[in-house]
């Protein structure tokens, strides 16, 4: 299903009795989303009239909505070869160039050649262009994802719409849309446009249903009973409402999604997207072999060529434990689905399938990122994020993980929830200290401490962040040479130092100890005489932790520092000539 739905019949009457060859009655199946009666009535009217610009228009839309983005740039430069040169033409195959992604810039030029081109040049009306056409560019700029198109460009197109025709409903459907596409704060206008509609009519099925589906998003879902219940009061036809009901419960109560499911069947067109619903419900009941047994009859029924028919059953033996089979049918469905077909779920399915192989860990990640990039709902965003950091962890591809983190920052307002946090940071401590044969990566090693960082960041005052990136680095610096555990040793010292529990005590005085052994006996980063100064520095610190001077930790700190300081004043003194150390008496 496109991800932006659209909506018609603004100005005409839903109860209207309309010929089967009519194109308002086609445009009325588009209202109710049922693609395959829309089709056949605008294929017979081109049939009939093949330079009708306005069933070509229509007929492309019917594929636009129905994800078949090449049957829609067909229809239309068809249309156009045959010499229907019309605004309408013109707008339609811009869309489709937008959605296909081509140069938007270059989809304008069209859209204002429309424009120019039905501007009225006498009568009341001169100087204005004709409102539909405007309308249709903003349903052009309201379809697809986010990343396309222009929203903001097509609101300027529908409020000048607006303006020059008032009492129609579908300017202010796409208008919301557009707003819809803009996503955050812009929520609010979305559902203002929504009440434009409805106040136009009362009964427009649509502009209810699109109000809940806001809600929905928001799981707001009193809200979201609200506005659905009232768009079936509207239109107890109304199928879209049905189907969004069902997709809701069927991972919550199979049941009350079944009986949504039924009302959807009976109001929908029976094509094979009703028929892969059927098993879709069979395998959300655990009725698996009959869902299969669903799949196997669209094959036989018309529906082999049907790309989702891939995903039942890859759904199904996922289920059933054979991922091979999962994995096959999953690929080709990839491999058949044009990517506007392909959803978020869809990538986040095939992510958990491909996870299952070792070898396809990347894959699986780069599939859920895609989940990821195209879902609008943020605890699916979450859900998906968490699903691909957890395979990212096991196969300790440490960058993947960074990069996944970056994303989901980007998208979820600057940080993941702590415990999202935690279990990273823990998997990427897990994974290095299992890995005690592989060799020390620099690159690696910097991705995962950039992910521990980010939780401190995050939450600089929990002290869990500051304990992996801790082990993180003294794991990775086996032999202690590297002084890798120094910075954040010392920055973990800094954090527990702001309480003086008996706890944080104890591990600042072995975070100490550690860094004490370093500057003693490993450390060559700086002249021999500043590293015992440094070690000598910090038995210094270590009695400002434990300052009772009969406590056992105060009597080390302070004896390793005597001996450090003799041993640094024979040092210097060597040094300056002073010593007998392996020179010869003079006589």
């Amino acid at each position: 299903m496109k991800k932006v739905l659209l909506s018609f019949l603004g100005s005409i009457s839903i109860c209207a009795v309309v010929t089967a060859q009519d194109v308002n009655a086609g445009i009325k199946f588009l209202y109710y989303e049922r693609f395959t009666s829309a089709k056949q009535t605008f294929q017979k009217l081109i049939a009939a009239n093949p330079k009708d610009a306005q069933a070509i228009y229509w007929l492309g839309q019917t594929y636009i909505m129905n994800d078949q983005l090449d049957s829609a740039k067909t229809t239309y430069q068809n249309g156009l070869n045959a010499g229907v040169n019309d605004p309408y033409l013109w707008v339609g195959s811009g869309e489709v160039d937008i959605l296909q992604g081509g140069d938007v810039n270059a989809a304008k030029q069209k859209f204002e050649q429309a424009i120019t081109a039905t501007t009225a040049t006498k009568g009341k009306n001169k100087g204005n262009p004709d409102p539909n056409i405007l309308d249709a560019i903003g349903r052009a700029m309201a379809a697809g994802s986010s990343t396309q198109g222009d929203a903001n460009y097509g609101i300027d197109k529908l409020k000048q719409a607006a303006q020059l025709d008032p009492k129609n409903a579908d300017i202010f459907i796409n208008l919301g849309l557009c707003y819809r596409k803009l996503g955050g704060e812009h929520g609010g206008e979305a559902v203002t446009a929504y009440q434009q509609a409805i106040a136009i009519n009362g009964q427009n099925a649509r502009a209810y249903y699109l109000t809940g589906r806001i809600y929905e998003t928001q799981r707001n879902k009193e809200s979201m009973d609200e506005w659905y219940g009232k768009a079936i009061s509207a239109d107890p036809a109304f199928a879209p409402v049905y189907l969004q009901y069902f997709l809701y419960y069927s991972e919550k109560d199979v049941t009350t999604a079944k009986g949504y499911l039924d009302k959807y069947v009976a109001n929908a067109d029976k094509d094979c997207k009703t028929d892969f619903f059927v098993g879709n419900y069979l395998f959300r009941a655990g009725k698996y072999q009959e869902s299969l047994q669903q799949a196997k009859n669209m094959e036989t029924n018309g529906c082999g060529t049907y790309s989702r028919i891939n995903v039942l059953y890859a759904y199904n033996y996922d289920r059933l434990g054979d991922s091979l089979q999962a994995k096959s049918y999953i690929q080709k469905y990839f491999s058949l689905a044009t990517p506007d077909e392909i959803q978020p779920p869809d990538y986040a399915f095939a992510g958990t399938v491909y996870a299952k192989f070792p070898e396809m860990s990347d894959t699986a990640v780069t599939y859920l990122k895609k989940a990821v990039e195209l879902d609008t709902v943020k605890e699916e965003q979450q859900k998906f994020m968490t699903t691909a950091s957890d395979i990212a962890a096991k196969s300790g591809n440490y960058a993947m993980i960074l990069g996944l983190l970056q994303t989901s920052e980007k998208l979820n307002g600057g940080k993941l929830s702590e415990t999202q946090y935690f279990n990273l940071s823990k998997g990427i401590v897990d994974a290095v200290g299992a890995d005690s044969g592989r060799a020390f990566d620099t690159a690696r090693y910097s991705a995962g401490y950039s992910v521990i960082q980010s939780y401190i960041t995050a939450y600089p005052d929990k002290p869990q962040g500051y304990s992996f990136l801790s082990r993180y680095a003294k794991l990775s610096d086996k032999d202690t040479t590297k002084g890798l555990a120094i910075a954040p040793l010392q920055q973990y010292n800094e954090f527990l130092a702001k309480d003086t529990a008996a706890g944080n005590k104890k591990t600042m005085f072995s975070n100490d100890y550690y860094m004490l052994i370093y500057y003693a006996q490993y450390a060559k980063d700086a002249p021999k005489e500043q590293e015992y100064q440094r070690a000598i520095d910090i038995t210094s610190k270590m009695k400002t932790i434990y300052t009772d001077p009969s406590s056992e930790e105060y009597q080390f700190a302070d004896k390793t520092g005597k001996q450090l300081q003799a041993s640094l004043d024979k040092y210097n003194k060597s040094k300056t000539g002073g010593g007998t150390s392996g020179g010869k008496s003079q006589k």
